[in-house]
């Protein structure tokens, strides 16, 4: 339950009966709340704000105290819980004790963003539990985004209240919750997080003898900075595209979304940092690139860290092994950072990453019946081939918002087979949504046919435009995204009218 100061006194007992006693011996006011008649009426449409008003308390106060006792009565209820004797080890929680656990690491959650500090809670947390394991955190992050909590606040609190949980995770995992065949998805992104531990450290050893050279002799650490952020920021580029279009949509088909949408949101801003120090190192502005670097460096093993202990095996627990091996047979898609492609009993081979692109068609052949169209016939043979040879990349998003088909071919943004049937909100970082929105908005309310943007990408000029699709009848069925790199075109000059190969 979320307590804010709109919710009702009665509401709030009902959930929590043994707050009646905290609650009266906080003012003399609140005492009248032991009358049962008055806290079956009055009580009924009495919110907290008027509560606290009464009692000439702030209600933010007042709210913290409740969420205070609501964890410390957690605590309590796993405390007197009896124990048993030489007893085996602890089976994981039941419900109602996760649930209680839920709603007390939510009110430290909020306290954290109300203001306190990480000293402040951490005892409170501490008293809580030992044994906290990565998907209660990936729930708690999912519940407070579903109660309204603003994704990027729940991205601003990541890293503190991951400090906060650092030893209970540690406590909490045995060495082998992430122990994988070789060529399964996870072992792929580990590899990597290896790989990037390893940059990591030559550019913290490059840092360090810029730090300690004099200007003029720095030139080949400077260069060594710059070559390692390239490579870095190259690896970390593929390794979150293929997290992002991959793991991310499997994890949504299970309605764990909140805690997706909040790393993509981490993973934009590690690539903006990692990028801006790279300017510093390539401009030679050391004295930016030495204050900034650290703190960049520490940004990227913290989400490594949260790969691990979070996001790795919160999916483990969610996923079948069908579908990771589906994950499996799309990653070549998008391709691997700094390692090869994996071999083993899980890597991805082509039969089945067409079957995954491909599910649910038939791909024809010469002898397919050809389907009516308004202005001819073909075959789905040759409306695969004319798609796959479009100088252009296009993808359709259907009246429900759901992405239902790309095409394939090289590609100007990453795509994989886990995007199909994905919602498209989704599929693009949390700071992009709100655009995403207005166009759907503006298609299905009729008011717009087109949208259209255009921006510089790695020498290239990409042109990307959207367009309403609507049935004879008018009625919105979906959006067309069409992209491509017009560079080439705005650079033709004259005319060439005879073929020149």
């Amino acid at each position: 339950m979320q307590i804010t100061r709109d919710t009702k006194v009665h509401d709030l007992l009902e959930a929590y009966p043994f707050l009646l006693d905290h609650l009266t011996s906080l003012r003399p006011e609140f005492a009248k709340l032991r009358n049962p008649v008055l806290r079956n009426t009055v009580a009924r449409v009495a919110a907290l704000s008027t509560v606290a008003e009464m009692g000439e308390m702030d209600v933010d106060e007042l709210i913290a105290s409740i969420e205070k006792q609501i964890a410390l009565h957690a605590i309590h209820a796993e405390e007197d819980a009896p124990a048993v004797a030489s007893a085996p080890p602890a089976a994981p929680a039941d419900d109602a004790t996760r649930a209680r656990r839920q709603e007390a690491l939510k009110g430290i959650i909020r306290r954290l963003h109300d203001g306190a500090s990480v000293d402040e809670v951490k005892a409170e947390f501490d008293a809580l539990t030992s044994e906290i394991d990565a998907t209660e955190i990936a729930a708690m992050e999912q519940a407070l985004i579903a109660e309204g909590m603003p994704v990027s606040e729940v991205q601003r609190l990541c890293d503190v209240h991951v400090s906060v949980f650092r030893e209970s995770l540690e406590a909490s995992q045995s060495d082998d919750v992430l122990d994988v065949p070789a060529g399964h998805p996870v072992d792929s992104y580990r590899r990597e997080n290896a790989v990037a531990a390893e940059i990591i450290g030559q550019l913290r050893c490059s840092l360090e003898e810029a730090e300690a050279l004099a200007a003029e002799d720095a030139a080949a650490v400077h260069q060594a900075l710059t070559s390692g952020l390239e490579r870095l920021l190259d690896g970390l580029t593929t390794h979150y595209t293929r997290k992002e279009n991959q793991l991310f949509p499997m994890l949504e088909a299970h309605g764990i979304e909140g805690p997706t949408k909040v790393m993509w949101a981490l993973d934009d801003d590690i690539r903006a940092q990692v990028k801006g120090v790279l300017a510093y190192a390539r401009a030679g502005e050391t004295a930016a690139l030495m204050s900034s670097l650290p703190g960049t460096l520490g940004m990227v093993e913290d989400m490594i860290y949260k790969e691990e202990k979070i996001l790795f095996p919160t999916a483990l627990g969610a996923l079948s092994e069908a579908e990771w091996e589906t994950m499996a047979a799309g990653e070549a898609e998008i391709g691997f950072a700094w390692i090869e492609s994996p071999a083993g009993e899980f890597a991805g081979d082509d039969t089945l990453a067409a079957g995954a692109a491909g599910a649910g068609t038939d791909a024809g052949g010469p002898a397919s019946p050809l389907l009516p169209l308004t202005t001819g016939a073909l075959s789905l043979e040759q409306i695969e081939l004319m798609v796959s040879v479009l100088p252009f990349d296009i993808s359709f998003v259907d009246e429900h918002d759901r992405v239902r088909f790309y095409s394939e071919g090289e590609r100007i943004f990453p795509r994989s087979p886990a995007a199909i049937g994905r919602e498209v909100r989704n599929c693009h970082p949390p700071t992009s949504v709100d655009k995403v929105e207005e166009i759907l908005s503006q298609f299905k309310s009729g008011a717009k046919d087109v949208a259209e943007f255009w921006i510089e990408l790695g020498g290239r000029f990409i042109h990307i435009r959207y367009f309403a699709m609507r049935d004879a009848g008018g009625a919105y069925r979906g959006c067309l995204e069409v992209v491509q790199d017009v560079a080439h075109i705005r650079a033709l000059e004259g005319e060439r009218r005879l073929v020149q190969w």
